[in-house]
C-alpha cells in the first residue's frame, strides 16, 4: 500500500510542486495520474522511490515511512519498485541484454537465474531476438520497451512510469499502454503519469488528477 499524507513539496527556488496532497493506493491497483504540464505529476512519482523527499507530510510504502528513510536503506526500497522515467537512461555502450541484466547483477542474482529473468523480460515487452542490438539501433518505442524490461526484471511489486508514451506514434503508445496493463493484470501495482488518459481509459483505471500541485480528483 502507498499512502500520501498531507504531502507538500517546495523546491529551493520557491516552486510549490505539491501542496497538501493526500491519497492511498491499494495493492494491485492501476492508477493513472493526470494534469497539465507542471501540475506535479513527475514530482509525485519521484517521492515514492525517494528520488525526491517531501518538504512536509509523509509518504508511506508498506508501512515504511519513506519520507524519513535513511539514505543507506533507499536501495533496498527500490528493489521492489520498477522505475520508467521520462528519460530512458539506457546505457548506449551495452547491448539490450546487458542493459536488462544490470539490475540483476547489482542485486547479486546468480547468473543462470538472471539469464532466465532477462529472457522472460524480453518476451514480455516483445524484444526477443534483439538481445545483441544496442539501444541506438532501436526505435523510440523499442527503447521505451527496453526501459520497461529493465524496470521489471527484478519483478517489483510496484511499477512507476512517468509519461511512458510521450513522443511515440499512436501505435507504439497503445502497445506500451498494453504492456503496462499486462503487468497490472499479473498483480503489479502500476502508477502511470500521462497526458493521454484515453490510452488507459478502456481498462477503467483509478484516476488521480493534479492542478498546480493540488489534488482535485482521486
Amino acid at each position: 500500500m502507498i499512502i500520501f499524507d498531507s504531502v507538500t513539496k517546495r523546491y529551493p527556488n520557491g516552486c510549490m510542486a505539491l501542496d497538501e496532497v493526500s491519497f492511498r493506493v491499494e495493492p494491485d491497483e492501476l492508477v493513472v495520474i493526470s494534469g497539465h504540464t507542471g501540475a506535479g505529476k513527475s514530482t509525485l512519482l519521484k517521492l515514492i522511490p525517494a528520488i525526491e523527499r517531501p518538504t512536509s507530510g509523509m509518504v508511506q510504502i508498506n508501512e515504511q515511512n519513506v519520507s524519513r528513510m535513511p539514505k543507506r536503506a533507499v536501495p533496498y526500497l527500490r528493489r521492489n519498485i520498477g522505475l520508467v522515467m521520462q528519460e530512458n537512461h539506457l546505457l548506449p555502450d551495452r547491448s539490450v541484454y546487458d542493459n536488462i541484466l544490470l539490475p540483476l547483477i547489482i542485486n547479486g542474482h546468480p547468473q543462470k537465474e538472471a539469464a532466465k529473468r532477462v529472457g522472460a523480460a524480453l518476451d514480455l515487452v516483445g524484444l526477443s531476438g534483439r538481445e545483441k542490438d544496442f539501444p541506438t539501433g532501436l526505435s523510440g518505442g523499442e527503447q521505451r520497451r527496453l526501459a520497461i524490461a529493465r524496470a521489471s526484471v527484478n519483478r517489483p511489486s510496484v511499477l512507476i512510469a512517468d509519461d511512458p508514451t510521450a513522443h511515440l506514434s499512436p501505435a507504439y503508445a497503445s502497445e506500451i499502454a498494453g504492456i503496462l496493463r499486462s503487468f497490472n493484470s499479473a498483480g503489479v501495482t502500476v502508477l502511470v503519469a500521462t497526458h493521454d488518459i484515453a490510452l488507459f481509459g478502456h481498462w477503467s483505471p483509478r484516476q488521480i488528477v493534479l492542478d498546480h500541485g493540488r489534488l482535485v480528483e482521486q
